[in-house]
């Protein structure tokens, strides 16, 4: 060793003992960045509609709490619901979940509210089409239990027509249709009929009520502006106020709910109060379908989501119209008795077989 050499101490050999630094996760801030991402995306794409409305199971209503006949009675036993269905037009999120969903139909929103026609319009309508579906429904079952009704159409009032169709430009709003190809109109459903099996470029001559005159017009059926393969109108129809001579009042409060479809079941709850045996022998009996003046019970759509509906809802029978059978049917399984009806006369027959 140098002699020198002066001895210095190594500073180290007094420190502290090394602690590791602490290092921060970054899987949280990781996660809270999709989350926040995800949330951003709901939010700004929720409100994006796709042209597309979905058809789901709706609520199942007891038509005793709609109807009230003064002079008739409430039955203690069994129940009779009519059916419905919620429609919506879809946004993505509820697009995709109805493409999962099997009890959810998915349905092109031309097929639903054609182009141009607001949704005020479709809402208007479809109140119309109930409005229609109560006066027939007490008209049927009062003259089924033998009284004397009386109830004439005056006409199909024009809510207003689509732009671009046959209709724009002749028929205006406040038109009273009268007489369609010779033939009488005296309800929305009477145009309706007369026009089921018009072809494009068919001539249509209308008899109009216009303010206080009767006005002769003809005009030619076009294209559907979505679908070129059908013909169309482009009228939006709600009744002309009809007389109405009914020797038995009848309340009927539809609420809000649109649509022809309760008709039948409408029917049939009248009916039900003014005889003193119950129609449904106990049971719990659902049901859908229009009602024509006639007795004539016609189809409805979502037939597959009412189904599910009455099954849901602990139903023993659905009376579905007989164009809606073998479609009711495939989703019943052996959930819920499915039973065909054409008339108002089948739907009685088979409950009074009860």
């Amino acid at each position: 060793m140098d002699s020198n050499a002066t001895l210095v101490d190594d500073p180290r050999d007094d420190a502290a003992p090394a602690v590791p630094s602490r290092r921060i996760p970054k899987w949280p801030f990781v996660l809270a960045g999709v989350l926040f991402f995800i949330g951003v995306s709901i939010a700004v794409l929720w409100p994006i509609e796709v042209d597309y409305y979905t058809h789901s199971p709706g609520p199942v209503y007891d038509t005793s709490d709609f109807i009230n006949v003064p002079e008739g009675q409430q039955s203690d036993v069994g129940e009779l619901f009519f059916l419905t269905v919620v429609q919506k037009q879809a946004n993505i999120f509820e697009y995709i979940a109805g493409r999962i969903d099997p009890t959810v139909a998915i349905v092109p929103r031309q097929n639903v509210r054609p182009p141009d026609v607001s949704q005020e319009q479709l809402r208007r309508e479809n109140l119309a089409a109930m409005e229609e579906s109560k006066t027939n429904a007490t008209f049927v079952a009062l003259q089924e239990l033998g009284f004397e009704p009386t109830f004439m159409g005056t006409g199909a009032l024009v809510i207003d027509t689509v732009p671009g169709s046959a209709a724009e430009g002749v028929l205006l709003p406040d038109d009273v249709i009268v007489g369609l190809n010779g033939k009488p109109v005296g309800l929305r459903s009477d145009v309706i009929d007369l026009l089921a099996d018009k072809q494009i470029g068919d001539v249509v001559a209308m008899v109009v009520q216009r303010e206080g005159e009767e006005v002769e017009l003809t005009l030619v059926l076009g294209p559907h502006t979505d679908d070129p393969e059908r013909p169309m109108i482009g009228i939006l129809l709600d009744n002309n106020t009809p007389i109405v001579e009914f020797p038995v009042e009848v309340l009927i409060d539809s609420a809000n709910i649109g649509g022809p479809s309760a008709g039948l079941m409408f029917t049939l709850q009248i009916i039900d109060q003014l005889t003193e045996e119950p129609l449904t022998a106990g049971l719990r009996i659902a049901g859908t379908g229009t009602i024509g003046a006639d007795g004539t019970v016609g189809p409805i759509g979502g037939i597959e989501q009412k189904v599910y509906a009455a099954i849901d809802a602990g139903a023993a029978v659905a009376l579905v119209p007989a164009l809606n059978y073998d479609d009711a049917v495939a989703v019943a399984g052996d959930d819920i008795i499915v039973v065909r009806v054409a008339t108002i006369d089948d739907a009685l027959d088979y409950l009074r077989s009860l």
